[in-house]
């Protein structure tokens, strides 16, 4: 294609072989392969881009985008920051659920040993004599099965 929007094309025909132009159709503002530019976003000529208004937009720009990398950035450290906490709070608790372990066991123990010591400590009931549960008038040893 030339610079005129003109195709070259060869074509085969009726035993004829030949060139033909075929206009085509081209965005003004194409650059090879892409989109057409919008208006908004046309190539700036030097003078608009050394204008005071341009060089402000620019700066309030720039500011911008510093800010918001500066955001960014407190806000990757507050989150490392409240991780950190958090950790350090998880290893507390756990340690807090061993410790409570142990002394849950410890418990036990203490309470096993005591129900153990009870149970050895009750005299077995005599035959001979009544006993808690021959009040009732029933002597064939309170009528429960164990």
């Amino acid at each position: 294609m030339d610079r005129s929007g003109v195709s070259v094309i060869q074509t085969q025909g009726n035993g004829s072989t030949g060139l033909q132009q075929v206009p085509q159709v081209v965005p003004s503002g194409a650059r090879g392969g892409g989109k057409a530019t919008p208006p908004s976003k046309a190539k700036r000529s030097a003078a608009d881009k050394e204008s005071e208004e341009y060089r402000q937009r620019r700066e309030r720009n720039n500011l911008a985008v510093k800010k918001s990398r500066m955001r960014s950035k407190q806000k990757a450290l507050d989150t490392q920051q409240r991780v950190n906490e958090l950790k350090e709070e998880n290893e507390r608790l756990e340690a807090k659920i061993r410790l409570l372990s142990k002394e849950l066991s410890v418990l036990k123990d203490l309470f096993l040993e005591h129900a153990h010591n009870m149970a050895d400590s009750v005299q077995p009931l005599s035959a001979e004599g009544p006993g808690p549960r021959s009040q009732s008038g029933n002597h064939n040893g309170g009528g429960s099965s164990q």
